[in-house]
């Protein structure tokens, strides 16, 4: 397939969040196949996630989740390289979904966190979803410090 049409790369960029050039590289690199291309972008995203990651981070936020009821609580420390990307959409929704993933999961450590199924789409762990974002930010993003609650405890 020589060449990819704008909507072919709007329809992936959506889905995707990924640049228009490494979209349109994924798309001709599977010969215009949107699930292919879709494997190739998250691969790329783990690589620049792994270039990324002797970078310090020294800003972020702290996110809290409360489940319905208020019987359990999460708090995380998600930290990134500028308060820029801190203030982002993406980066306070990842926040989220790590405190939400935390009072839901009851992880242990921040290994076990980042190799848990994300919850609301099994297909991927927690540390693939970091990794998305830092493909969107283009920043080194990690899990600093998690704290989980429940007055079961």
């Amino acid at each position: 397939m020589s060449d990819i049409s704008s909507k072919e790369i709007k329809k992936l960029r959506d889905e995707t969040g990924a640049g228009v050039m490494d979209v349109r590289s994924a798309l001709l690199e599977s010969s215009g196949d949107i699930e292919k291309a879709k494997g190739i972008l998250k691969e790329k995203g783990l690589e620049k996630a792994s270039e990324k990651a002797d970078r310090e981070t020294a800003e972020g936020l702290i996110e809290t989740y409360i489940h319905s009821g208020g019987k359990i609580g999460a708090m995380v420390f998600v930290a990134c390289e500028t308060d820029f990307v801190a203030r982002t959409d993406e980066f306070k929704n990842l926040a989220r979904e790590v405190a939400m993933q935390v009072a839901s999961m009851n992880p242990t450590t921040i290994e076990e966190l980042l190799e848990q199924e994300y919850i609301r789409d099994t297909s991927k762990s927690i540390k693939e979803l970091i990794a998305e974002v830092v493909a969107k930010t283009g920043e080194n993003i990690q899990i600093k410090k998690f704290s989980r609650f429940s007055l079961s405890d």
